[in-house]
């Protein structure tokens, strides 16, 4: 049965404790680890893997291969590891961390299905009851303007794809993975990086619980718990915090020559819909209106099963205006006419919002590190004109677990991870569409223009490769330049107000924790913020974490709700001064996905 493990709460023990043990490492080759010319002697290896945790205090377990994150790149690493441990009758112990209170909690995506990887991973995954059941049955594209809707030929491909929740496919990947002796501990926030005395990376350790705002140890305190292995790889999704550091510290950015990530929110709803308007496996995406010719981003509606309709909205973050909000955007879009007459009548079941990488193919990171490796959407393969990004997420794990059996079981590098990326069809499809995004740096005709004559008439082979703009953060204007936007007032049926939304993606935190979006210089907001970009932090968060307040002078000051945090990220990314660090809260806290 499927370990699904809570998380700790003040009357229960630390699960991970119950299952402490030392598990000795095998003797294995170890030059592996990096790159021969700076990899350390066999005898300081040997020091630095001590797992008794004495050294800090903290209890340790041990394993061949740690896993961070059980969404679809990190639980496809694991299937993969313990597949080929079968294939070649050889024994690796592998475990996956999970943040979220249960495997698929943080997991949110459209999604479009492409099974390819999946048909290469568990190839009978129809006979075995994935929850995979609708196959996409019509695909339009529209172009919206206030009133209208448009179609255009669709660039899309979806024959052969299914429309699924993503949080459900994760949990069924995670039985099997457990089928094959896989350890999954959801619940767990793994908040820090473990190095030896020679920088390589020899695990991560999970955060302290049960300490209170003010630093004080609350009765339920525990330490975290290290866990340790020969291989960690870094499956934490878009903007993962601890694969942020690796790439920075690592320069790994500058390693593989990748320009800067750019990135886009995405903020979704399930709703049920009345019978007579459900289609089940249509699919529709949309350009154009509510957003201005200079903002990159569209929407989608896709019907599922049972009467849903998963239904979005994608603005890339590099929007100029700090008056646009996301979230309100979305609102807005859903009062257009084609689009509330299937709405009507109908009941929102879900909330949810997550950022998602757009860089593609020219911002990927040199993606091994001393110990390791990043995969899936932490180093960024989502092809942005498919919208697509778990197929390429969940071929990079089943890569990365190859390079890690060959490497701890053959003595082979973990370098043959990046080989055989750039040999796979993940390299070739993320290629061809290297210069969709950057083409709408030049605004939305000029963009659809450059988008088609790539797509159809040089197909991917356009002998230049586009780059992006700006990073993020640096695109917003300061406030003078804009007016500010009016936005209707939600009607309670069509449209809502962020608690309403925010109530229904069952997000919940331990209120008395240290906060986990910190200020690196507290003055900034009322410095700079407020009076430059007219504190954009309350409009891009969708969740409005992030609120200016009078205090009893009557000046305006950020209150930080971290409570109302949904884990997208958008905060890390989109800060003028990048003055927001996200770092992970007690495990098992954030939003409750089950449909999404």
């Amino acid at each position: 049965m499927f370990r699904f493990l809570s998380a700790i709460s003040s009357s229960s023990i630390n699960p991970l404790r119950k299952h402490l043990r030392r598990i000795p490492l095998a003797t294995r080759p170890h030059s592996w680890l990096q790159s021969p010319s700076s990899s350390p002697s066999r005898s300081s290896i040997a020091r630095s893997r001590c797992f008794s945790g004495e050294s800090s205090g903290r209890d340790a377990l041990s394993y061949d291969v740690v896993i961070v994150g059980a969404g679809p790149a990190g639980l496809s690493a694991a299937i993969r590891l313990k597949q080929m441990c079968r294939e070649k009758n050889t024994d690796l112990s592998v475990c996956v961390l999970e943040k979220g209170s249960e495997v698929g909690a943080h997991i949110l995506s459209g999604n479009v299905f492409e099974p390819r990887s999946l048909d290469e991973l568990i190839p009978d995954w129809r006979q075995e009851g994935a929850p995979i059941k609708v196959p996409v049955s019509s695909d339009k594209f529209w172009l919206l303007t206030k009133n209208r809707a448009l179609a255009l030929p669709s660039p899309f491909d979806n024959k052969g794809n299914y429309v699924i929740s993503l949080s459900q496919l994760v949990r069924w990947m995670a039985t099997k993975a457990e089928e094959l002796g896989v350890e999954i501990y959801p619940g767990f926030a793994a908040s820090e990086i473990l190095y030896d005395e020679n920088q390589m990376v020899v695990g991560v350790a999970t955060n302290d619980v049960g300490i209170a705002k003010d630093g004080s140890k609350r009765e339920n305190f525990q330490r975290g718990v290290e866990l340790r292995g020969h291989i960690t790889l870094l499956a934490e999704g878009c903007r993962g915090s601890l694969s942020e550091k690796i790439i920075k510290n690592h320069k790994l950015r500058e390693k593989g020559r990748g320009l800067h990530q750019t990135y886009a929110l995405g903020i979704k709803e399930v709703w049920e819909i009345e019978e007579g308007k459900h289609d089940p496996g249509s699919v529709l995406h949309t350009i154009g209106w509510p957003l201005d010719s200079n903002t990159y981003g569209g929407s989608f509606l896709y019907h599922m099963d049972d009467r849903q309709v998963s239904i979005g909205f994608v603005v890339a973050l590099n929007y100029r205006n700090p008056y646009l909000s996301p979230y309100d955007e979305f609102q807005k879009l859903k009062h257009h006419p084609a689009i509330r007459q299937l709405l009507e009548g109908g009941t929102v079941l879900q909330y949810g919002a997550r950022t998602l990488n757009e860089g593609g193919f020219q911002s990927i990171p040199y993606p091994v590190f001393p110990g390791g490796a990043i995969i899936g959407c932490s180093a960024g393969y989502i092809n942005v004109p498919k919208i697509k990004g778990t197929h390429t997420a969940m071929k990079s794990g089943m890569l990365a677990a190859e390079a890690a059996f060959k490497t701890l079981a053959e003595g082979a590098n973990m370098d043959i991870y990046l080989e055989n990326l750039r040999k796979s069809w993940v390299w070739d499809e993320l290629y061809k569409v290297r210069n969709y995004r950057p083409a709408f740096e030049y605004g939305l005709v000029p963009g659809l223009a450059l988008s088609a004559l790539e797509h159809y008439i040089f197909k991917g082979r356009l002998p230049l490769t586009l780059k992006h703009g700006k990073p993020d953060h640096q695109a917003t204007n300061i406030a003078d330049l804009h007016t500010p936007i009016q936005y209707p007032k939600p009607d309670g049926q069509i449209s809502f107000d962020v608690p309403t939304s925010l109530y229904r993606s069952n997000t919940n935190h331990e209120h008395d924790q240290p906060p986990h979006l910190r200020l690196r210089d507290p003055t900034i907001p009322e410095r700079v913020n407020l009076p430059l970009y007219a504190g954009p932090e309350s409009r891009y968060c969708p969740a409005r974490v992030y609120e200016y307040v009078p205090d009893e002078k009557g000046d305006l000051k950020l209150q930080i709700n971290a409570q109302n945090c949904l884990h997208c990220k958008a905060c890390d990314i989109k800060d003028p001064k990048q003055n927001i660090e996200w770092t992970v809260p007690e495990g098992g806290g954030g939003p409750g996905y089950t449909i999404m």
